[in-house]
C-alpha cells in the first residue's frame, strides 16, 4: 500500500501496527480489521506531491483523524443507516471477483502488479483483463505448483479432523507450506525455485527512530493541508462505514457495533498513525473476511495481529521474506469465492429486480472503476428504485364490499413523504362520483405538508363536487387537520329491504373470511351508537351458544345494529326465543336466521354425561334428543370423545332448526314464500372458521 501510495514503505507496515492495536482497542467491532486503504492510495499518492513533502501529508493525516473524532462525537455515523443492504451485498461480491481476477495472475507467478492494487486501471498502465492476458507469458511453474497445493488444502481443510484445531488455520498451514515447498525446490528442484522478487519483501530498518516520521507542523497554515484532510477524512469516514457494515453482515453471529464510536476509533487511530508516519486508516474488508474465516471471535485477534505485525517487523523480517506470494494469493482467492458465491446472486435474484438490479450494476461499477464509484453509482440505482416504489405502493388500498355496498379504504404508512405526493393525488383524483371513500392516517407518525395539502383539497373541493361520501380518521393534531367523517358504516332501513335472504348470508360468510384473515373492516362504534340511536335494521338473527368465544359480532365481523344476536347455552329453543324471532322477522324485516352451533361446546359435552345441576339439568336434557339421534359413534358415546360431541352439536342445530319451522306458523309462512331463510351452522373456536349448511 505505501508504494502504491508514493509514500515510504514502512509507513504502510506503520498503519496496519496502529489499525489493529488502537483501533482494535477503541473501536465495538467483534470482527473488523483496520489498516491502509487501496481507496485512499491514488488520494495519497497526488496529497504528497501537491504538498511537496509525506511530513506535510501526515499533518493533513493528524487534522483528518481529528475530524473523524468530531465526526463520530457528533453521531455522524448515522450515514451508516441509511445504505441499502442490495449496495452492502454488491460491495461484498464485488470485492470478491476483484480479489479472484487480481489474484490469479499472483497466484501463478506474475507480480509485476502491486499486490493490493484493487482499482480497475493499474499503476503498470494495464488494467484487471490485461493482467490477466499476461499470465500466458509470465508464469512461474514453482508457483502454480503451490498456489494448485494450497487451493486443494483450503478447499478440503474443513472436511478433515485439522479443522478442530482453532489456533492454527488453513491459512496458516498454507503460508508455511509455501515456504517449505520452495525451500525444496531451491535444493532439489531448482526448475521451480521462486525467485525473491515473486516472495514477500517487508523493508528493513535498522532503529526504531528509522522506522518513525513526525508530521511538519509548520505547514498549519498551508490551506492545501486543510484541503487534503477534509478529503481524507471523508472518503476515509465512508469507507470505513461501507466497510463496517459488510464486515458486520459476514459476522456469523450478526453482531452490531456503533457506527458513531468506530469513527471515534478511526479518528483516534488516524492521530496516532500520522503522528508515527503511518498512512491513513480504514476498516477494510479483505482483511475483515480473512479474520472471519479463520475462526475470530473477539476484536483480541484484531490486536493481537497489530503486536505481532509489530514483532514481525522487528524480528521475524527474514522468515516472512520467505513466504511467496503465490501462497498469500491462494488466500485471497479462496477469502474471494467465499465473498461472492453463486447462492448470493441466486437469493438477491429472488428478491426481484429492485434489489438485484442495484446489486448488480454495485458489482459492476466497483470493479470497472473503484469502491467509492462504484458505491455511489449503486446508491444512485437503489434510490431510483426506492423512488419508483414510493409512487406505486405509498399506502394500503383495499375495496371492502360489506353490507352497506363498496368503500374505498386508504391506509396511509407510517412515513408519508413528498414522493408519495403524484400518486396519492392520482388515487384520489381518479376515485369514481358517488363512491365512499376512508383515508386512514392512524398509523402515521409523519405526513408531509404537500401530501396534507392534497388531502385538504380533496375534502374541501374533489369530493364535494363527486359527490364522495369521505371519512379522513387518525390525523394528528399537529398536522393542522381534522378528522372529518361523512358517513357511518351502519345498515339503514332502505340497505335492509334491497337485501334477500342469500344476500345476507353472503354477507356473512365474507364477514368470517374477514375475521379469518385479520382483515377487518372499519368500525368507529362511536359513530355507530350515533348512529343506530333512531332504529335499528338488523339483517339476520343469530342463536349461538353463550360459550366467551362465540361472539356473533366478532366471528362475521360486524358493527353495532347489525344483528340480533340471541346467545343461550347449547343454542337451544323456547317459547321467549322463538317470540323474539318472529318479532324480529315480522316487525323489523330482519332476513335471515342463523342457528350457531361450535365445536367443543361444553352444554353438549354436560349432557353427553348427563350432569345433574340444578336448573341446568332441565336445559342440558333438551339436548337429548341431538344425541339420541347421532349414530356415527359406536363406542365411548360420552364428552370426553370430542369427535362424538362435535356430532351431536350438528344434529342439536338440526333439530332446533326443524323445531324453529315446526312451532312458529309465522316463520314458516315467511320462508314458504321465499322472504327468509334458515340456515345452520357449527363455529370452530380453533380456526375460527364457520361452515354453514342449509
Amino acid at each position: 500500500m505505501a508504494l502504491a501510495s508514493g509514500a515510504p514503505l514502512l509507513s504502510g507496515v506503520i498503519s496496519g501496527i496502529i489499525g489493529g492495536i488502537v483501533v482494535g482497542f477503541f473501536s465495538q467491532s467483534h470482527t473488523s480489521v483496520s489498516g491502509p486503504a487501496a481507496g485512499l492510495a491514488a488520494v495519497v499518492l497526488a496529497a504528497i506531491t501537491q504538498l511537496g513533502s509525506f511530513e506535510a501529508f501526515l499533518l493533513a493525516g493528524l487534522i483528518a483523524g481529528f475530524i473523524q473524532l468530531i465526526l463520530g462525537i457528533l453521531k455522524g455515523g448515522v450515514i451508516a443507516n441509511y445504505i441499502p443492504s442490495n449496495v452492502i451485498k454488491g460491495l461484498l461480491a464485488a470485492i470478491g471477483i476483484i480479489l479472484i481476477l487480481k489474484q490469479i495472475p499472483h497466484a501463478v507467478g506474475y507480480d509485476i502488479d502491486h499486490q493490493d492494487d484493487f482499482s480497475f486501471l493499474q499503476n503498470n498502465g494495464e488494467n484487471t483483463f490485461s493482467s490477466l492476458l499476461n499470465i500466458f507469458n509470465h508464469y512461474s511453474f514453482g508457483a502454480i505448483a503451490i498456489s494448485f497445493i494450497s487451493l486443494i488444502i483450503m478447499i478440503y481443510w474443513d472436511k478433515t479432523p485439522l479443522k478442530k484445531i482453532k489456533f492454527f488455520p488453513a491459512s496458516l498451514f498454507v503460508v508455511i507450506l509455501g515456504i517449505i515447498l520452495n525451500t525444496l525446490f531451491s535444493n532439489y528442484i531448482p526448475s521451480l525455485l521462486i525467485h525473491p522478487e515473486h516472495l514477500v519483501n517487508i523493508p528493513k530498518f535498522n532503529n526504531i527512530n528509522s522506522l518513525v516520521t513526525f508530521p511538519d507542523f509548520n505547514s498549519i497554515g498551508n490551506y492545501h493541508v486543510w484541503i487534503v484532510a477534509i478529503t481524507i477524512a471523508a472518503i476515509a469516514s465512508i469507507e470505513t462505514l461501507l466497510k463496517l457494515e459488510a464486515v458486520e453482515n459476514l459476522d456469523p453471529h450478526k453482531r452490531l457495533s456503533s457506527p458513531n464510536k468506530e469513527l471515534i476509533a478511526q479518528g483516534i487511530g488516524n492521530v496516532f498513525s500520522s503522528l508515527v508516519g503511518g498512512l491513513p486508516i480504514t476498516s477494510v474488508v479483505v482483511r475483515g473476511s480473512v479474520n472471519i474465516n479463520a475462526g475470530a471471535e473477539t476484536k483480541l485477534s484484531t490486536i493481537f495481529h497489530g503486536i505481532f505485525l509489530f514483532a514481525s517487523i522487528l524480528f521475524l523480517s527474514p522468515f516472512l521474506n520467505l513466504i511467496p506470494l503465490a501462497s498469500l494469493s491462494v488466500i485471497l482467492l479462496f477469502t474471494g469465492y467465499k465473498l461472492t458465491k453463486l447462492s448470493l446472486f441466486k437469493e438477491m435474484f429472488k428478491k426481484g429486480y429492485s434489489q438485484f438490479i442495484p446489486f448488480i450494476a454495485t458489482i459492476l461499477a466497483i470493479v470497472f472503476t473503484d469502491l467509492l464509484i462504484g458505491v455511489v453509482i449503486g446508491l444512485v440505482i437503489s434510490i431510483f428504485y426506492l423512488l419508483k416504489s414510493n409512487f406505486k405502493n405509498p399506502f394500503v388500498l383495499r375495496k371492502e364490499s360489506i353490507h352497506i355496498g363498496e368503500t374505498l379504504r386508504i391506509e396511509l404508512p407510517n412515513q408519508v413523504s413528498f414522493l408519495n405526493k403524484a400518486i396519492i393525488k392520482e388515487t384520489l383524483w381518479e376515485v369514481p362520483k358517488l363512491s365512499k371513500v376512508i383515508i386512514d392516517a392512524t398509523h402515521s407518525n409523519f405526513i408531509d405538508n404537500d401530501v396534507l395539502e392534497i388531502i385538504e383539497d380533496f375534502k374541501n373541493t374533489v369530493s364535494k363536487e363527486k359527490e364522495i361520501k369521505l371519512n379522513v380518521i387518525g390525523l394528528k393534531e399537529h398536522y393542522k387537520l381534522e378528522d372529518s367523517i361523512q358517513f357511518v358504516n351502519v345498515v339503514d332501513k332502505s340497505i335492509q329491504q334491497t337485501l334477500n335472504p342469500n344476500d345476507v348470508l353472503d354477507i356473512l360468510k365474507k364477514g368470517n373470511e374477514r375475521f379469518i384473515s385479520g382483515q377487518w373492516s372499519e368500525k368507529n362504534l362511536k359513530l355507530q351508537v350515533n348512529a343506530t340511536s333512531k332504529n335499528q335494521n338488523p339483517i339476520a338473527i343469530i342463536l349461538s351458544c353463550i360459550d366467551s368465544r362465540t361472539a356473533t359480532e366478532h366471528i362475521f365481523d360486524l358493527g353495532l345494529g347489525d344483528i340480533f344476536s340471541i346467545r343461550i347455552a347449547g343454542n337451544i329453543l323456547n317459547e321467549d326465543i322463538l317470540g323474539s324471532m318472529e318479532y324480529a322477522l315480522h316487525e323489523v324485516g330482519t332476513k335471515l336466521i342463523v342457528v350457531l352451533g361450535h365445536t367443543k361446546c361444553g352444554a353438549i359435552i354436560g349432557a353427553c354425561d348427563h350432569v345433574q345441576m340444578g336448573n341446568l339439568t332441565s336445559l342440558l336434557n333438551k339436548i337429548n334428543p341431538a344425541i339420541e339421534l347421532e349414530k356415527i359413534t359406536i363406542s365411548n358415546r360420552t364428552g370426553s370423545n370430542l369427535d362424538f360431541v362435535n356430532n351431536v352439536a350438528e344434529q342439536n342445530v338440526h333439530l332446533t332448526i326443524s323445531r324453529i319451522r315446526k312451532e312458529s306458523e309465522l316463520i314458516n309462512a315467511l320462508e314458504n314464500a321465499g322472504k327468509i331463510k334458515i340456515v345452520g351452522g357449527i363455529y370452530d373456536i380453533e380456526t375460527g372458521k364457520v361452515n354453514f349448511f342449509e
